[in-house]
């Protein structure tokens, strides 16, 4: 083959891989629009498409034009028995992020043929990629696990692993969705028996018991979840450890927070804080806008936290937020369980359920 056919044949496959990325960005586009209607990762699949096309002007369009021939290729009378058909909406998505991943590793591969500096824009946006189409296909996922999950508890460790397994099944009877325990003092002995009583009230009333911080006690006790904070361990090297069953809630303090919890994989986000609160100390709080830009910017379950108790619950409810994470605003109350059923019937009053995707 001469260098002018090897050239001509690179910029043939520099066209083809293009359209297709494109085509297939533009296709999980559509879902995270109009199917997720999660404005997070809309940006991000328009963004890749976008930034895709800017690398491509390194690519003269001209040549890839010349060199484009639709009617002699071969390939388009190739048609697989399975390929005129999908199953349902995530199939099509599975089958877009595959042939885009696909035409980006081709991109990358031939580019260098050309010395074009297109190469390493290919690797990264295809990285990227990979990162998208997981989460678009697990997000639905996420939605469904903690779509009736409103209220969540954080709570200290007791000395008495059976008052405080009776505290834990008192508070999911009175409302309480998701238990946490978090308590830093506490040894990891105490913690272990705390949160193996946690986790078997939990899965006796269909309900989530959390460990904070630490995804080894979570996974030996059988917790059916784990928080960690922005300072802790990151969400890839917590699932490495927790697996793919364990529930992983991540603490953002900003948007961007938001959005990086969202694509590294977290199946849900506390937000805040949101006023001034006796537990947590913080110089900054994000407060209510904080909480419209989450809630209207992602479609995984988030949940307000700081200083939220029964006088100021309306005003979080109203940002459309998913749920709130509440410590002393409970606790603290001179009637604990009933403050919990008062603050679990705010927030169902002020939802209507997410519908089915």
């Amino acid at each position: 083959m001469s260098d002018q056919t090897s050239t001509q044949a690179a910029y043939r496959i520099l066209d083809a891989s293009a359209n297709r990325a494109a085509e297939g960005l533009r296709t999980m586009e559509e879902f995270a629009r109009f199917v997720l209607e999660d404005s997070l990762l809309t940006a991000e699949a328009k963004a890749i498409r976008h930034e895709l096309r800017l690398a491509l002007e390194s690519v003269p369009v001209e040549l890839r034009l010349a060199a484009r021939a639709v009617t002699s290729d071969c390939g388009t009378r190739l048609v697989a028995d399975d390929e005129m058909q999908r199953a349902d909406m995530m199939a099509v998505v599975a089958s877009a992020a595959a042939r885009t991943q696909q035409a980006l590793r081709c991109l990358e591969e031939y580019s260098k043929t050309i010395a074009s500096p297109f190469s390493s824009v290919a690797e990264s946006l295809r990285y990227r990629t990979y990162t998208l189409a997981a989460t678009l296909m697990l997000l639905p996922q996420r939605r469904r696990l903690l779509a009736d999950a409103r209220l969540y508890l954080l709570i200290g460790s007791d000395r008495d692993v059976d008052r405080f397994g009776q505290t834990l099944r008192q508070m999911y009877q009175a409302g309480v969705d998701i238990i946490q325990l978090r308590d830093k003092s506490a040894d990891d002995a105490t913690l272990y028996r705390l949160s193996r009583r946690g986790a078997e009230v939990a899965r006796q009333l269909e309900k989530f018991f959390v460990v904070n911080d630490r995804a080894d006690i979570a996974v030996a006790s059988g917790a059916q979840g784990v928080h960690v904070g922005q300072e802790e361990l990151p969400v890839e090297a917590v699932r490495r450890i927790v697996g793919p069953d364990v529930m992983i809630g991540v603490s953002t303090h900003s948007i961007q927070q938001v959005r990086t919890a969202v694509l590294d994989g977290a199946d849900c986000i506390g937000c805040g804080p949101t006023f001034p609160s006796l537990t947590k100390s913080f110089g900054e709080f994000p407060g209510l806008d904080f909480l419209r830009q989450a809630s209207g910017e992602t479609g995984l379950p988030a949940f307000a936290i700081g200083g939220i108790d029964a006088t100021n619950l309306s005003a979080v409810i109203a940002t459309g937020i998913h749920g709130v994470a509440v410590s002393g605003g409970i606790l603290n109350a001179e009637r604990p369980l009933e403050i919990a059923a008062r603050m679990s019937a705010m927030i169902r009053d002020g939802k209507t359920p997410r519908p089915e995707r």
